[in-house]
């Protein structure tokens, strides 16, 4: 594990013992490892393929235009094509969940871990759900919000990240936000939140350069910077 401290520190500053943590799903809360979203991406390109009618490898394409300059495919059909995002959400997380492994280790941590949890994530209550189900930790979160609480206004938008704190009272400079994307870090560090980036593989290709900025600590597993952080509280 990697922490960061020399990076310039938002403002307002923020508490080094959050009163609430905001955990991102896909890739923070389990393994990169497990690949999800290897089997959500296929399904979002066959989704494209058959609603526009040209050949998986074209779909592929305006998948990654429409992600570039949308932030989510599902925002850039909305957008062009009109496409009922409830039918979309459903079908591309019509997925096999068997690869996410029950965790005892974050069960435990998230028991030690002092204060409210939240998942806060651009896919769906249902898909979070069944993936907390899976580890075995549901149990430990208040609520999700998730893409349609947000009115499929995806993260790193800013008016996102201003309801939810809305919505269920957190002082953002009481809080610390945790996620495998270090651009979805940037608005909650300017909120005046604890940041923790999740690094995986793709997540650290895909950094801006400058993302360090608004980054307080990284990591490359979840699970050892809570047992790290909760053994240098005690």
């Amino acid at each position: 594990m990697t922490d960061h401290t020399s990076a310039p520190m938002p403002r307002p500053p923020a508490v080094e013992t959050p009163d609430v943590w905001l955990f991102d799903l896909d890739n923070t809360l389990y393994p990169s490892r497990c690949d999800l979203f290897a089997q959500t991406d296929r399904k979002i390109g066959e989704f494209i393929s058959r609603l526009l009618d040209v050949h998986y490898d074209e779909a592929k394409r305006l998948q990654k235009d429409y992600w570039r300059q949308y932030g989510t495919s599902l925002r850039g059909l909305q957008t062009l094509h009109k496409v009922d995002p409830v039918a979309y959400l459903d079908y591309v997380h019509d997925i096999d969940y068997a690869p996410v492994p029950v965790s005892p280790a974050l069960d435990q941590a998230l028991t030690e871990l002092p204060g409210r949890k939240l998942v806060f994530t651009n896919g769906t209550v249902k898909h979070a759900e069944r993936v907390m189900e899976k580890l075995g930790v549901a149990h430990h979160f208040e609520a999700i919000y998730d893409i349609v609480a947000a009115d499929y206004v995806p993260k790193p938008e800013m008016v996102v990240y201003r309801d939810l704190t809305t919505r269920y009272g957190v002082d953002p400079t009481r809080a610390a936000m945790l996620d495998d994307i270090a651009v979805n870090l940037r608005p909650a560090s300017q909120l005046g939140m604890r940041t923790v980036w999740i690094r995986t593989p793709e997540s650290v290709q895909r950094a801006q350069p400058d993302a360090l900025q608004w980054i307080h600590h990284q990591t490359d597993d979840l699970v050892d910077w809570l047992q790290e952080w909760l053994a240098a509280r005690r």
